[in-house]
């Protein structure tokens, strides 16, 4: 895949079927060669979290997004709500974690793998395979990564990695298709 607009445009030709193809989006995934200059517009940090810039809603079939993680951000542990989840780095190195699901209440989750990533790796993930946690480890550097769900979803459940105890979060955008928006979720003038 030379450019990064092809791989958008591949990934719909993919979803335009009803069935997900891990190997098939994974292959996808792993040709794209990461290129700053070809997705940066949606790649906008915030020196406070880490954030989610939606792409493309693939007919409403996949989200497709950009995360940008600042030095020592990671996500909580957390299920996909029986989504797919493709993790592609387009720049710096993520840590990823996973995590059995909690087999009883107030004990510790427990680990079964972790992976670093780092620029044009791929990781997939699904509730069938347990819990997972993404983390920038660099105390200096930022990451991007291009995250693919299918079903999109707009919430999941976090864990707390000491005791399971399961929490509903909903998943909100940052920015989407390049514009940042306001807490209230419509685009700023920015």
């Amino acid at each position: 895949m030379s450019s990064f607009v092809q791989l958008v445009v591949k990934i719909r030709e993919i979803f335009a079927q009803k069935l997900v193809n891990v190997d098939e989006v994974m292959e996808l995934l792993e040709s794209y060669k990461s290129k700053i200059n070809e997705w940066r517009r949606f790649a906008i940090f915030d020196m406070n979290r880490y954030t989610r810039n939606l792409v493309d809603v693939g007919n409403g079939k996949y989200n497709l997004m950009i995360l940008c993680w600042g030095p020592g951000m990671a996500s909580s542990v957390h299920d996909h709500t029986d989504a797919h989840c493709f993790v592609k780095i387009l720049d710096g190195a993520l840590t990823e974690t996973k995590y059995h699901w909690p087999r009883k209440k107030h004990v510790p989750l427990e680990i079964y793998e972790g992976n670093t990533f780092d620029v044009n790796g791929v990781s997939y993930m699904n509730d069938e395979l347990g819990l997972h946690r993404m983390e920038n480890k660099s105390h200096s550097n930022g990451a991007v990564s291009l995250h693919l769900y299918i079903p999109p979803y707009s919430s999941c459940n976090a864990f707390d990695e000491r005791s399971g105890k399961k929490t509903k979060c909903t998943v909100t955008f940052y920015s989407k298709y390049g514009k940042k928006l306001d807490y209230r979720g419509s685009k700023t003038g920015n």
